[in-house]
């Protein structure tokens, strides 16, 4: 069992709420208010929501304790995702949970609003037959366009491929060549605006997508569109796809989501061509199962100290990457936890430098940049700082981030070097990962060495004289302080060198100004390595 509190204040499956039980103390509320929720969320480190739940900054702010917020679905845009990125909690959602679901009812909506089947079916059953009332159309050869092309969008384009439908899509991540490969061709929205028959939205609500069909855009399509939204409300402008279906430009269309919802007020529900579902797009037995499952393993994981597999408010490492950068983020933030400690001062800028076969991995490096600079800020900060939170962090306290990648690792295979800048000097750190991940710091401001990045060190910098080193040890000894290791680093004989000593046990401020009181010593720093240490 893990020592946390999670609320579920929306309605979950029970195979997800059975996870949590076997793993952390649960209480299930639903249908709270946002009073009501500000007043109990400071007591849980975790909170699981849907749709129904609005985590907005003051919900966020009252969650004291909080480290996850779960959502059991694709969208968050019922969560502030700034305000939990600002105290570093982690935002999850679980996108392929209902990906099959959310496209089974596209598909349907689609064949529905081409054949008008929920209007022949309302007019039968008030004992009416009027078949030529309902003519429709077929969908066979006409051209679907999909804004979107993520997972579902990708899914809703193999079944129209099979339809045999002609397929285009807009998305501004995927390229021609991987599209190509699904038998869809990429264009700009407008072009698809243009040349599509139907058109199906499966983008989240941003900033960017909000209102992106509009009475402008609808002027660009054909006569006769036809429109589906199972995505998001808000994507589409409602009061101009209800003029353009009024005035006959669009045939009809197809929603399952509505800027507001329910959607009581709504004259959209007025007309005869629009065919409508209460917000059903991953309402199916197996979706729900599937997405409460993803969001509580996710949940645990984190509250036991690991990550979640879909983080939204942080860099993702793609799976097939993982198993290689893993030892990479583990050695950055412990390269930047030796750095700051041992360089002192107040943090004014950082350069990570990614060399060797890890410059092939160059769009997954932000990962890694973020691990290093938890390890940097960790020390030095009161405020908790992880993944999520450590470049928001760095930004608002006007430190200079930046990364380089190059071909050249100074002979290694791959190599991390992590330059910084204090208001008391500089430091550079290299590292490497050997075979099966055996980690080393390989070289501290030039001086080269083979450390093992754990634990508890000292870090001098001396005289290159007999006896230096000896005096050392010698203190340490009668302080009954342990040496695991030690590692001596130098460019020119008799001049200064560097020591880097592994300790198994704190060393006493006491003892550090012992060892700086030394002849030939020029400083000495003692560094907490291991974040649970610090």
């Amino acid at each position: 069992m893990v020592n946390a509190r999670v609320l579920v204040s929306d309605p979950l499956a029970e195979e997800g709420l059975a996870i949590l039980r076997a793993a952390v103390d649960v209480d299930v509320k639903t249908g709270l208010k946002e009073d009501e929720l500000c007043n109990i969320i400071g007591d849980y480190d975790a909170l699981l929501v849907r749709s129904g739940t609005d985590v907005n900054a003051k919900v966020i702010e009252a969650g004291k304790r909080l480290k996850f917020i779960g959502r059991a679905g694709v969208g968050v845009d019922n969560i502030d995702v700034e305000a939990a990125t600002r105290r570093g909690i982690i935002v999850a959602n679980a996108p392929e949970g209902n990906t099959l679901a959310a496209t089974e009812h596209t598909m349907a909506m689609m064949q529905a609003l081409a054949r008008n089947i929920p209007q022949a079916n309302a007019s039968l059953k008030k004992k009416e037959w009027k078949r030529s009332k309902f003519m429709g159309v077929e969908l066979n050869e006409k051209t679907l366009g999909i804004v979107g092309f993520g997972r579902i969008g990708r899914e809703v384009a193999k079944r129209a491929n099979a339809m045999d439908m002609k397929v285009v899509a807009y998305d501004p991540f995927i390229t021609k060549e991987r599209a190509a490969q699904l038998g869809v061709e990429m264009m700009s929205m407008a072009e698809l605006f243009r040349i599509a028959d139907v058109i199906t939205v499966h983008t989240p609500l941003i900033a960017e997508t909000k209102h992106v069909i509009n009475a402008k855009s609808i002027a660009t399509m054909k006569d006769g569109v036809r429109i589906i939204n199972c995505a998001r409300g808000g994507i589409i402008d409602e009061k101009a796809l209800y003029d353009a279906i009024k005035s006959g430009k669009v045939a009809g269309a197809a929603l399952d989501v509505f800027e507001e919802e329910p959607p009581t007020g709504s004259p959209l529900l007025t007309l005869d061509q629009v065919i409508v579902t209460p917000h059903l797009g991953a309402s199916t037995v197996e979706a729900q199962l599937n997405v409460a499952v993803s969001v509580a393993k996710q949940c645990i994981e984190v509250l036991k100290g690991g990550s979640a597999k879909y983080v939204v408010n942080a860099p993702m490492v793609p799976p097939e990457q993982a198993e290689v950068l893993e030892p990479y983020t583990q050695l950055a933030e412990k390269m930047g936890r030796f750095a700051i400690q041992t360089a002192g001062g107040r943090l004014a800028s950082v350069e990570l430098i990614y060399g060797g076969e890890l410059s092939a991995y160059a769009g997954s490096m932000k990962f890694v940049t973020r691990l290093a600079l938890k390890g940097l800020l960790d020390p030095i900060l009161q405020q908790p700082v992880n993944i999520v939170n450590a470049e928001y962090i760095a930004k608002e306290r006007g430190i200079k981030v930046s990364e380089t990648v190059t071909e050249e690792a100074n002979g290694f295979k791959n190599l991390i070097t992590i330059k910084i800048k204090t208001d008391k000097g500089e430091e550079t750190v290299s590292g490497t990962v050997f075979f099966k991940g055996r980690s080393r710091i390989v070289a501290v401001d030039g001086y080269t060495m083979d450390m093992i990045p754990e634990g508890y060190v000292i870090v001098s910098r001396h005289l290159d004289k007999p006896g230096v080193i000896g005096r050392a040890s010698t203190i340490l000894g009668k302080n009954n302080i342990n040496i695991a290791g030690m590692q001596v680093g130098r460019v020119n004989p008799e001049e200064q060198a560097i020591m880097v000593l592994n300790v198994d046990s704190e060393v006493p401020a006491a003892v550090m100004d012992e060892i700086r009181s030394m002849p030939g010593i020029f400083t000495a720093t003692f560094a907490k390595i291991s974040n649970e240490l610090i």
